[in-house]
């Protein structure tokens, strides 16, 4: 039985909190959302921070929080950036499972148009969303795949990805498909 942290990477709108909650309740596991901890202990939301502190201090707060929330038998959902920190990488892979929720660009576009969240989503680039998504997904996709220990397809449903992720963690080890062979456990 797996009891390590499992930790939820990936572009934003790719579902890792509707999919973290669900995961957490499939394994019995609590559930936190850095991005939900930050904001609530910095009294602000992610754009507030950005606006009046700067994307360096919103970066340290994410590493803080992180580092602060991790326990057995927790699905975190991390910010889409977060990945971005070398530090941050490899405390996911030390501290955790990781798993990277893939979804292709105009998936991810998609829901960003549906739900824009904007206070919790600061644009990153100011250029329209789907523009956007695909710039932020050519710079970050090698990170979270170096990060990974799994790469699924978030494209699905979440139940469909909840159960992508369960029958990864949960194969015997010779069957388990790493992304990163040379750190798997």
């Amino acid at each position: 039985m797996i009891t390590k942290p499992i930790f939820l990477i990936g572009s934003r709108g790719c579902g890792k909190t509707t999919v973290g909650q669900r995961l957490a309740e499939a394994c019995q596991f609590a559930f936190l959302d850095t991005d939900v901890v930050l904001q609530q202990r910095a009294e602000k939301s992610i754009a507030g921070i950005v606006a009046e502190e700067g994307w360096p201090a919103f970066r340290a707060r994410e590493t803080q929080t992180l580092q602060s929330v991790t326990a057995p038998q927790t699905v975190i959902a991390t910010g889409g950036g977060i990945i971005l920190a070398a530090v941050n990488r490899e405390f996911l892979r030390t501290h955790g499972i990781v798993i990277y929720l893939k979804a292709p660009v105009a998936v991810l576009a998609g829901r960003l148009e549906a739900f824009p969240e904007e206070s919790q989503r600061p644009s990153l680039t100011g250029k329209p969303i789907s523009e956007e998504v695909r710039e932020v997904l050519a710079e970050r996709d090698a990170l979270y795949r170096e990060t990974a220990h799994y790469v699924v397809d978030a494209a699905c449903e979440p139940d469909d990805v909840v159960a992508q992720i369960l029958a990864a963690i949960n194969a015997p080890h010779s069957q388990r498909i790493e992304t990163n062979p040379a750190t798997a456990d």
